[in-house]
């Protein structure tokens, strides 16, 4: 990020998400970063009409998956890590060994050990296979990632183009571009419209959030259907571009480490 980092006294957003990796151990965030076990936390919470639909799993091992009995179209994807998806349009095209050692890489893979985040350490490594999606665009599915401090959601970053050029724009809830991330990732210029339950998705956020510091709660928008797609709790890991940097303070001064 440039500069020490201060963990006596964080005041920016990274330092202080640095913090909680460390001081923050409450037992649950394992099940809130477990792809699989978090289904249980939404639906309790919320309901399971949130949840993309399970197709399959979960299986312990590439091997244990029994294709026959998935549809045509699903993703696959680890619980335990991030990146270890295989998306299948066409179940007949599918190349299983190229999926197979994708998977694999991600089983073997200590997401913990790349930069801390301590509920990933025990996660289990499973595999499942959710429903495949796609929203209005006919084309792809764009993350609606809600940033919560203590409860409270202060605006909405939309990912897309992901597996092609991955762009991502922050908004606040009246949809007016905020540009204050890292500027080559930012295309306003594509005019992603504001989703139409967007106050739904707001609503959810500080539900789910409500008893903790600091949550990010990542959605789908698929015309009327609102799905969750994860929790996140250090996002980019507590290294977020931040431009400008006094984003960095503005946020950090939102996340309260010690509670009133």
């Amino acid at each position: 990020m440039g500069k020490k980092l201060n963990l006596k006294n964080p005041i920016s957003f990274n330092e202080k998400l640095q913090w909680l990796k460390l001081h923050d151990r409450n037992p649950l965030y394992s099940q809130l970063v477990d792809k699989y076990a978090v289904r249980k936390v939404v639906a309790d919470a919320i309901g399971e009409e949130y949840l993309v639909p399970l197709v399959g799993g979960p299986w312990n091992s590439f091997d244990e998956i029994d294709f026959d009995t998935l549809p045509e179209q699903f993703v696959l994807k680890c619980t335990h890590d991030s990146g270890g998806v295989v998306i299948c349009k066409d179940k007949a095209l599918l190349d299983k060994a190229k999926a197979k050692a994708k998977l694999e890489r991600s089983l073997n893979r200590n997401y913990y050990l790349s930069s801390r985040e301590w509920p990933y350490k025990n996660v289990p490594r499973r595999i499942i296979a959710e429903a495949y999606l796609v929203d209005e665009s006919g084309v792809e599915l764009k993350d609606y990632k809600i940033f919560c401090f203590h409860g409270k959601a202060e605006y909405v970053e939309v990912d897309f183009n992901r597996h092609i050029e991955h762009k991502l724009n922050p908004y606040d809830f009246d949809w007016n571009p905020l540009n204050f991330c890292d500027a080559s990732k930012n295309d306003y210029s594509a005019n992603i419209p504001k989703p139409v339950r967007l106050e739904d998705m707001r609503r959810i956020a500080e539900k789910i959030s409500a008893e903790h510091r600091f949550m990010r709660v990542d959605f789908y928008s698929i015309y009327d259907r609102v799905y969750i797609g994860e929790l996140t709790l250090y996002p980019g890991s507590g290294f977020i571009q931040f431009e400008p940097r006094s984003m960095d303070l503005k946020y950090g001064e939102l996340l309260r480490l010690q509670e009133d």
